[in-house]
């Protein structure tokens, strides 16, 4: 498999996730990578509802309890393992999933998009 090294897991605090923009000019694109363990979640970095970026500041995406992704416009929760919205004026969408792996020396990659949307 074959894709663009992010970070080693280890730079994700575990039940934390780290942002990172990809691209430049109008290829730009900011996605989120939230770990669990030794798995990796990847997301757009933008809020369903109103198309804003998550974080409130750099890396600060997780809410309070550190149970999910936190909108910090409109305090909308995500599920981790699936970018559902459960709470939230975007209750019932879902972040659009970016392709992130972590291999097993720990790279976590960001790989194209086969039109799959999987993450994991």
């Amino acid at each position: 498999m074959t894709g663009r090294p992010l970070c080693r897991l280890q730079e994700i605090p575990d039940g934390q996730a780290r942002g990172f923009t990809l691209g430049h000019g109008a290829a730009r694109q900011d996605i989120l990578v939230a770990r669990r363990g030794g798995t990796v979640f990847g997301y757009v970095n933008s809020c369903p509802h109103a198309g804003s970026p998550l974080d409130w500041t750099p890396d600060r995406f997780m809410s309070p309890d550190g149970r999910h992704l936190m909108c910090a416009t409109h305090g909308a929760l995500f599920r981790v393992e699936d970018g559902y919205c459960v709470a939230g004026p975007c209750e019932g969408t879902a972040l659009r999933s970016a392709m992130v792996r972590c291999l097993e020396d720990g790279t976590v990659l960001v790989v194209p998009d086969d039109g799959a949307g999987a993450a994991g």
